[in-house]
C-alpha cells in the first residue's frame, strides 16, 4: 500500500509518519491490511530525521496542480491531508489561506478523483468552523458558523470532502481537530499557539506570555492521542463516515489555568512562575468565538480517544520530547 501525508515535515506529520512506519500495515478498501509500501510525505521543505527506504520525501506547493500530480498518483491508496496555514496566518493573510487551505483541497480531491481508485483521505478539520452565539456544550447536532477566515475555509473543505465522497470519488474521513497541545518546537501564528507555549516554554526553563486570561476555557487533546485518531480514522469502515458529515473528536475541556496548575503539580510549582499574563486583544478576539466545551457522542460511539487528564498531557510531553525530565 502507498499513503500521501501532506505537510509530512510538520510536527504531526512527522509523528504519524514515524507511528505508521511503525504500525506497518494499514486498511483497504476491502477492511484487510496491507503492508506500508511507500511512504510519501510532501511539505514545503524536506522532512528530516528518516533513514527507512519506505519513505519517499518531496518539496513542493501543495497547491500547485503539477506537484499534487506527482504524489497523488492511482497507486495511492491512503491519504492523510494534514497541510494547512494555520488560524492566525489565515486571518492576517487571506490569499494565503484560501491557497493553502481550500485550494489545496480541492485540487488533491480532484486529482484523486481524476485517479480513480477511490482512495481514503483523512481531511484535519478544526473545531474553529464554530463560533459567535453557542451553546454551553456543543453537540455533534450543532451547525459550523465559523467566526474567522481559518474557520470558514476549514468548514468550507469539509463540505467538498463530504460531496466528493457522496459522489464515489473518495472515501473522505473530516476530523474536528481540538487545540492541540503540547507541541514541542516555536510558537506558530496560530492564535492558539499560547495552549502550547504556556507548558513548553516554562518546562524547557523559558519564560512564557500568555495572551489570555486564565479562566478562558479551551478543548485540547494531546498530540499522542491525536495521532491515534488520525489512524484510528483511516481504519474505521466506510460506513461510519458516509453521509454523516465532520467527527468532533474528543477532548478535554480546561481553563488556561487549569493548564497551568497541571503543569505545576507534574513538574514543581516554579514552572508556573514562568508562565506571565499579558492579554492581547488580537489573540482573544479569535479564541473568544471558539467554543470550549463539546459534547462528543458519535466520536466515543466510534472509539476515538482523548487524555484523562491534562496532568497526564503534560507528563507525556515531558516523557517524549524532554527525555523524562523538565529543565
Amino acid at each position: 500500500m502507498e499513503v500521501l501525508i501532506t505537510g509530512g515535515a510538520g510536527f504531526l506529520g512527522a509523528k504519524l509518519a514515524r507511528q505508521l512506519l511503525e504500525k506497518g500495515t494499514l486498511a483497504d478498501a476491502s477492511g484487510k491490511q496491507q503492508p506500508i509500501t511507500r511512504l510519501t510525505l510532501l511539505d514545503m521543505v524536506a522532512a528530516q530525521g528518516f533513514a527507512d527506504p519506505r519513505v519517499n520525501v518531496v518539496t513542493g506547493d501543495v497547491s500547485d496542480a503539477t506537484t499534487l500530480a506527482r504524489v497523488v498518483t492511482p497507486s495511492v491508496q491512503a491519504i492523510f491531508h494534514l497541510a494547512a496555514v494555520v488560524s492566525g496566518e489565515a486571518e492576517a493573510d487571506f490569499d494565503l489561506g484560501m491557497r493553502i487551505n481550500l485550494d489545496s483541497t480541492r485540487l488533491l480531491l480532484e486529482q484523486a478523483r481524476k485517479n480513480g481508485n477511490r482512495p481514503r483521505v483523512v481531511f484535519t478539520s478544526t473545531v474553529a468552523v464554530f463560533g459567535g452565539d453557542m451553546p454551553p456544550k456543543v453537540l455533534d447536532s450543532t451547525p459550523a458558523t465559523p467566526q474567522g477566515s481559518y474557520g470558514s475555509q476549514k468548514a468550507a473543505c469539509e463540505l467538498l470532502v463530504s460531496d466528493f465522497t457522496r459522489k464515489g470519488f473518495i472515501d473522505g474521513r473530516s476530523l474536528r481537530l481540538p487545540t492541540i497541545s503540547v507541541r514541542p518546537g516555536k510558537a506558530n501564528k496560530a492564535a492558539s499557539s499560547f495552549a502550547s507555549g504556556i507548558i513548553r516554554e516554562p518546562l524547557n526553563g523559558v519564560v512564557s506570555e500568555c495572551p489570555v486570561p486564565p479562566d478562558t476555557k479551551v478543548w485540547v487533546l494531546s498530540p499522542r492521542c491525536t495521532i491515534k485518531n488520525l489512524i484510528h480514522a483511516h481504519e474505521l469502515d466506510s460506513a461510519g463516515f458516509a453521509r454523516k458529515g465532520a467527527v468532533n473528536l474528543p477532548g478535554l475541556t480546561i481553563t488556561v489555568g487549569e493548564m497551568v496548575a497541571a503543569m505545576g503539580r507534574v513538574a514543581g510549582a516554579d514552572t508556573m512562575n514562568l508562565v506571565q499574563w499579558k492579554e492581547d486583544e488580537a489573540v482573544m478576539k479569535l479564541v473568544r468565538t471558539w467554543p470550549g466545551d463539546f459534547v462528543t457522542e458519535r466520536a466515543n460511539a466510534m472509539g476515538f480517544v482523548h487524555d484523562v487528564s491534562f496532568d497526564d498531557v503534560v507528563t507525556a510531553y515531558i516523557e517524549e520530547e524532554l527525555g523524562g525530565k523538565a529543565a
